[in-house]
């Protein structure tokens, strides 16, 4: 399902998202300048104990108008709130971000937190964005990209293979106001334990290939099949 800012649910903005070549493509040659049009692409099933990867790249230039800090800027997004939820005006899903990056020096596969916090070291962590320990990535490379959640518990993020960051207890942040309507949808449960999966387009070109998912078993259940719709 595709929800783009300022567009209804399952509207494709300006054809952004693409499927070509076996990839799944966000592509803005049909913009004059960016506007603001945050989008992600939801795979329709919620799911709370599972695998998800895939291989990334960044392709050309950013489009016009989108703002410095998009700049071969990505995500996988997980513990998403339902599309069906998202405000038409609202920029993000409430969720948890293992953010995609490549150039300018920094790392990728880091931890950003649009309406949530989560906990390290036993502490609270309510830094909106933290660095993973990956390695730099310059260029029009692919990069695979893999995050293992385990419901409340526990959230890893790899680059590649290796793991660069690890996190625990998701939840939801109250003083976020799509988060705090969350809250009070859910009967005030602050902790995320399952949601839905999302990629971004923030104006930057970007590709992705290879998408899979496998779903874990909770502790003490068997394991489900990927088509199971409660995850």
């Amino acid at each position: 399902r595709i929800k783009f800012k300022g567009h209804d649910l399952d509207e494709n903005a300006l054809e952004t998202i693409k499927v070509e070549d076996g990839m799944l493509r966000v592509d803005y040659s049909n913009y004059d300048k960016f506007d603001g049009r945050f989008g992600h692409v939801f795979l329709d099933m919620p799911a709370s104990n599972y695998r998800f990867r895939c291989e990334y790249r960044f392709t050309g230039d950013q489009t016009r108008g989108g703002p410095g800090w998009a700049y071969r800027n990505s995500g996988i997004m997980v513990h998403c709130q339902d599309p069906r939820t998202v405000r038409k005006d609202q920029d993000f899903p409430v969720c948890i971000e293992v953010q995609l990056l490549d150039g300018m020096g920094r790392p990728t596969g880091n931890l950003c937190t649009p309406g949530t916090n989560v906990e390290m070291n036993n502490r609270l962590h309510r830094l909106h964005c933290t660095n993973s320990k990956s390695k730099l990535y310059d260029g029009e490379q692919w990069v695979k990209a893999e995050v293992e959640v385990l419901g409340n518990r526990r959230i890893r993020h790899y680059i590649d293979g290796v793991m660069v960051l690890e996190y625990e207890r998701p939840q939801l942040d109250p003083n976020d106001a799509d988060a705090k309507r969350l809250m009070e949808e859910a009967d005030g449960e602050l902790m995320l334990d399952r949601g839905w999966i999302s990629l971004q387009a923030e104006s930057h070109p970007v590709d992705f290939r290879n998408m899979e998912i496998m779903i874990l078993p909770e502790v003490g259940k068997p394991a489900k099949t990927p088509d199971s719709r409660d995850g």
